[in-house]
């Protein structure tokens, strides 16, 4: 048994590129025994955590290292044996990451926990493709939606989201790309504009940009698949302008 004090620290690893972490979350990696990661951070990050134990509990095109269940013991068992385990995940562990769920179940073991937030893919990524969630005249809110539930089924929020003027972000939707064109064009919006985004903030990013009446085919000319992230709105017509206007004052600078 170990004589450091059991401790679980859920860190947000960021949506992707190694530079977008918190000094925070750097220094929780720094300090851990263990460091419990998932397949969607990016594995530079485990530099800062040399001497560390490593184990891979994420999931691929749903082929499971660990079952939840089977993590919140492992994170136990690893805090008891060894002292202070970072759970690192990819955007922030508390935007459809479960990173609640795993501080409730090892806090019964009065084992020591904390949070380290982290930039969300939801936000991130579409603002590296220079689109803006929300922009005054084009977009007052935004929502951001699972495109999968816990019954593997497409939310029902993202019905409510396609009556609004918002923007919406659809994460882990990829697969059902057709039902949420359905829902949109059951309300009129074929021709809103609609962003994909694949990998985004990382050296493989890839994108596709198109409405809800074109952006199926986009997908198909463009082999789009996931890890991508959905944008439906207005605001994804911005990107153009933002795109044209870091164009010219570059050549202001060059001239």
């Amino acid at each position: 048994m170990s004589t450091k004090t059991p401790k679980l620290t859920v860190v947000g690893a960021g949506p992707g590129d190694p530079d977008l972490i918190t000094l925070k979350a750097i220094k929780a990696i720094e300090s851990a025994d263990v460091v419990l990661y998932d397949a969607l951070i990016n594995e530079e990050l485990l530099n800062y955590a040399p001497n560390a134990e490593k184990i891979f509990v994420g999931k691929r095109k749903g082929c499971y290292a660990y079952q939840q269940e089977q993590i919140n013991e492992l994170i136990v068992s690893r805090t008891k044996t060894h002292g202070h385990v970072v759970r690192l995940k990819g955007g922030d562990p508390f935007i459809f990451g479960r990173g609640a769920e795993e501080i409730d179940y090892v806090q019964q073991f009065d084992i020591e926990t904390e949070m380290v937030p982290g930039i969300s893919s939801a936000l991130a990524v579409p603002a590296y493709q220079g689109i803006p969630l929300t922009k005054r005249g084009s977009s007052e809110s935004f929502w951001v939606i699972t495109g999968t539930t816990k019954s593997h089924k497409l939310s029902q929020d993202v019905c409510l989201a396609a009556k609004s003027n918002a923007t919406v972000v659809i994460l882990m939707g990829m697969s059902k790309l057709s039902e949420i064109v359905s829902i949109f064009a059951a309300e009129n919006k074929q021709d809103v504009p609609v962003a994909i985004i694949q990998n985004g903030t990382t050296k493989n990013e890839q994108f596709g940009f198109g409405t809800i009446a074109t952006i199926e085919n986009v997908v198909l000319d463009k082999k789009l698949s996931s890890p991508a992230i959905i944008v439906i709105g207005e605001v994804v017509n911005q990107r153009a302008k933002l795109a044209s206007i870091y164009k010219e004052v570059q050549e202001e600078i060059v001239s």
